[in-house]
């Protein structure tokens, strides 16, 4: 009795080995299946890091990693440096763009570069979020077409919010506030020698500024001068309501942290002429061709009167001028002080501005 009573004890332990040793390989199993498929997946992740890479760097020129690996060119670059560049100018309607595209429109041919309008539906300055990232992916991608200058009047836009590692180089220029707004009401009704044939909304209408002002018109109320404050701020709703610090403070920001260079409509040659100084790749040429012919007069806008000492007074006390006006002279100062520091510069006989840096101390030698 007692041995059968072991024999089965012997059965039942021989049984759950049995059973752990099954349950051992079959996880062990899994244990392999997991392993490898995790390596596997590690192996592809890997291989599409380094396609994406691969991509990544056929946007880009080598870089050279001494003046003797290849030649440099008159800016002393390694030559194609630049043929990557994008710009972007979301232009301020009435701040001498059209005069500005002039010369831009002259240069792409003879320094082999491609100019691009950015239009948009009903003339809107801002973006739904699909077009938003259609062009924000377009022109970063787009590389047949570089390097790349567009333009048109579509407010800032910040490319690394979707998703891309840059911004395009911008650029823009502003006016003063209340010199905008006047040549905006004259152009509604007349026109200007740019177009002259096109029939212009308010055409037939000879209302004077000073009148509307008097008449508080809607061509001359606030909201139509606020327009520099939000072309800068950017695509949120808070930037398009009137006299909004906020959109105030965020267009301040983008200027000095999103923007290469704005010029002001007053000191347009100045502007063209800076841009040639640091982008003779696309703007090299460009002040002689500003000066010369017409086409640094290119559009004047029909029969505009100044308006009287009285009409400014009132204008001066808008919350909103207040504003734009703040942020013009904010604008002005920094585009001084960039102009005093690239124009001051010694220009060589290949026509770009003398390096003011050199390296020193390089170890190991």
């Amino acid at each position: 009795m007692i041995a059968r009573v072991m024999q089965w004890k012997v059965i039942v332990a021989v049984c759950v080995l049995l059973c752990f040793g099954a349950l051992y390989v079959r996880f062990e199993n899994r244990f392999a299946i997991i392993d490898a498929s995790r390596l596997k997946l590690t192996e592809t992740v890997g291989r599409l890091q380094m396609v994406f890479l691969n991509e990544r760097l056929h946007e880009f020129p080598p870089v050279q990693q001494s003046h003797t690996d290849a030649p440099l060119d008159d800016f002393g670059l390694p030559e194609g440096a630049m043929d990557n560049l994008v710009i972007l100018y979301n232009r301020v309607p009435k701040t001498g763009s059209t005069s500005f595209m002039g010369v831009a429109y002259d240069l792409c041919g003879t320094n082999k570069f491609h100019v691009l309008h950015v239009n948009t539906s009903k003339n809107m300055h801002v973006m739904p979020l699909p077009d938003q990232i259609r062009f924000a992916y377009n022109i970063t991608l787009w590389s047949s077409m570089k390097p790349a200058f567009y333009h048109g009047h579509i407010a800032f836009l910040d490319f690394t919010r979707l998703g891309l590692s840059k911004n395009p180089v911008y650029i823009n220029i502003i006016r003063k506030p209340l010199d905008r707004l006047v040549s905006y009401f004259y152009f509604l009704r007349h026109g200007d020698d740019f177009r002259p044939y096109l029939v212009r909304k308010r055409q037939g209408n000879k209302m004077t500024f000073d009148e509307c002002v008097t008449m508080k018109g809607s061509d001359c109320a606030e909201d139509k001068m606020w327009l520099q404050v939000p072309f800068f701020c950017g695509q949120a709703a808070d930037c398009w309501i009137p006299g909004n610090p906020w959109a105030l403070a965020q267009a301040k920001h983008n200027l000095i942290n999103s923007y290469f260079l704005v010029g002001l409509t007053e000191q347009l040659e100045d502007f063209v002429a800076v841009l040639e100084t640091s982008f003779p790749r696309i703007f090299r040429g460009a002040t002689k061709r500003f000066l010369s012919g017409k086409k640094s007069h290119l559009r004047k806008t029909f029969n505009k009167q100044e308006p009287t000492k009285e009409t400014v007074a009132a204008v001066m006390q808008s919350r909103v001028w207040q504003m734009e006006n703040d942020f013009y002279e904010f604008a002005a100062e920094q585009f001084e002080a960039v102009k005093k520091r690239t124009l001051a510069v010694p220009v060589l006989e290949q026509g770009v501005p003398k390096q003011q840096f050199f390296y020193e101390k390089i170890r190991p030698k």
